[in-house]
């Protein structure tokens, strides 16, 4: 299972090249099912993988001219405050059993996880009922909304340890009409802002097996070189399509899992 899963940490990579987000969507069941990592600490590790291989793979996108800084700060910079928080403070205080009624026991284990499937399945829907590529429009950005969405999103991001590209994307395409291109390299830097600086408020919690981290972020960066090179040659709305159904199977998959 280890093997495989260092295999798949390649796949983290490749998915976020290709698409811009979704990385963590792959990390957390790979790090929790594959390498049998306790969910807390899979979460922080997550941020850590995905932010180093969001940086990376912001690079070649801004070059390529599909980074806009100015959305990428004004969405990033509300998120990154509410992200650390988040991780700092309020999910090192979330018991081990949140609620106890009977027989019925919710862990924090179960949260977490259960909350990350929920989150997987409605950003999947939309993804799978796309029905033409978005244009870039140039109507104004709608600041306050925009701000407003970083700071949800980043609250999400901390408390499942998820970079947020899934949920990111949307929000920028919608909120201040970029194309799904342009959308996706911004939200690779914004990932890179939040899962950083995320993990900051981690690593004043817990302990880090630094040697683990290095391997799997090196494997999922080779992979996010391989994504942005391939992405130019595929169709995204068939990858969106594709994405889509596998994000929705693999949060189906957690919930079931999860809960029996």
């Amino acid at each position: 299972m280890e093997y495989l899963g260092y295999a798949a940490s390649v796949f983290i990579g490749l998915v976020l090249g290709i698409l811009g987000g979704g990385g963590s969507i792959l990390s957390i069941p790979i790090l929790v099912y594959l390498f049998a990592i306790e969910p807390v600490r899979a979460t922080a590790y997550s941020l850590f993988v995905v932010g180093i291989t969001s940086v990376a793979g912001s690079v070649p996108k801004y070059r390529e001219g599909l980074v806009s800084i100015r959305t990428g700060f004004l969405f990033g910079i509300p998120s990154v405050l509410t992200i650390f928080s988040t991780r700092k403070w309020i999910v090192p205080a979330i018991p081990d059993v949140v609620l106890q009624a009977g027989d019925f026991i919710v862990t924090k284990r179960l949260l977490l996880l259960g909350l990350f499937a929920v989150l997987m399945v409605l950003a999947a829907i939309p993804m799978i009922r796309s029905k033409q590529g978005q244009q870039e429009q140039s109507g104004q950005v709608r600041i306050g909304m925009v701000i407003l969405q970083g700071s949800f999103i980043g609250f999400l991001t901390g408390l499942v340890g998820a970079g947020g590209g899934f949920l990111i994307i949307p929000a920028l395409v919608f909120f201040t009409g970029l194309s799904f291109k342009k959308a996706a390299g911004t939200s690779l830097f914004i990932i890179a802002m939040n899962s950083m600086m995320g993990f900051l408020g981690d690593v004043l919690n817990y302990p880090m097996d630094w040697v683990f981290l290095i391997k799997i972020s090196a494997l999922a960066v080779f992979g996010i070189f391989v994504g942005t090179r391939i992405s130019t040659h595929l169709d995204g709305l068939l990858l969106r399509k594709v994405f889509g159904w596998l994000v929705l199977l693999m949060g189906i998959y957690i919930l079931v899992r999860e809960a029996l």
